[in-house]
């Protein structure tokens, strides 16, 4: 028998009574990681062996739990915080032991995507759940670009570091104006959701980086919002003084607008810089013509 079971993701009181009974009561509890497990499972008096089960010792820990559970033993599923095999370790496993003919049952419990969801203050009705986006700049902008479209609200985790020029990237593709949530820490002590639309969220973490676990919730495309998001949502080389003016409209100065786009867009920041105040002088006087 193969236990998935979900571990908290802040707080340790949201642990499930089912799940401690669990741990206490199978014979191993495969881990990401040994010394982080090692509290929780002492502050219960629970001492079942563990084993680390991480990315990238899966392959070959998985046919030998998948032994282990063909001789008997009962072994529980555990990753660091949150339901194993979302977006974590734990796919390879899960699908080696339903081959081997071996029954797996979930151990529901604390899920970062639907506490993220539940207090965005997005539709939840329908959504679409996108984990990790590539670290890759060109495959990250190619990803969004996909996703431009789609009406369903959807769910992101994203590194701390990589919060700013994801946000900035999400408002350039998918308009500034797109409503959106940072779930920064939850369940934790430092717990704080900021709803806000891709402009204003960009303008901020590139000014003030984030810190801790991040998940990020963006609305969905709206009917009126169509034309407009059709409008930007080419190549973002192609248009970089309209993603310098959405940044600017945020919160950025133009200069501050100008470096970010100059590092999103494969452009000098100086080019960029000027083909703004261009823009601004057209547009200018063309206000004075009218």
């Amino acid at each position: 028998m193969l236990y998935v079971v979900a571990m908290p993701i802040g707080d340790i009181a949201d642990l499930s009574p089912r799940a401690l009974a669990i741990l206490a009561q199978v014979d191993l509890i495969a881990c990401e990681d040994t010394r982080r497990i090692a509290p929780l499972l002492a502050a219960h008096a629970i001492r079942t062996p563990t084993l680390s089960y991480f990315e990238h010792n899966e392959e070959r820990r998985a046919p030998e739990l998948v032994e282990r559970m063909r001789r008997g033993a009962r072994i529980a599923l555990v990753t660091d915080a949150g339901t194993p095999a979302i977006s974590d370790p734990g796919f390879r496993l899960v699908r080696e032991t339903l081959d081997a003919g071996i029954r797996v049952g979930a151990i529901p419990g604390p899920s970062a995507v639907v506490a993220a969801l539940s207090v965005a203050g997005l539709p939840t009705d329908r959504f679409t759940f996108e984990g990790f986006l590539s670290s890759k700049p060109a495959s990250r902008r190619n990803e969004l670009k996909a996703l431009a479209r789609e009406r369903r609200t959807m769910v992101f985790f994203e590194a701390a570091r990589r919060l700013g020029p994801t946000l900035t990237e999400m408002a350039a593709i998918f308009g500034a104006e797109r409503e959106a949530a940072v779930a920064r820490e939850i369940g934790k002590t430092y717990e704080e959701v900021m709803r806000a639309n891709l402009g204003e969220l960009a303008a901020r973490f590139t000014t003030n980086p984030a810190r801790g676990e991040i998940t990020l919730v963006v609305a969905g495309i709206g009917r009126d919002q169509g034309a407009r998001e059709q409008a930007v949502e080419g190549d973002l080389a192609a248009a970089p003084v309209l993603t310098v003016e959405m940044l600017c409209a945020a919160g950025l100065s133009l200069k501050q607008a100008s470096v970010v786009m100059a590092r999103l867009g494969g452009r000098s920041r100086r080019e960029i810089y000027q083909d703004a105040l261009a823009s601004r002088r057209t547009r200018q006087d063309d206000n004075k013509d009218d």
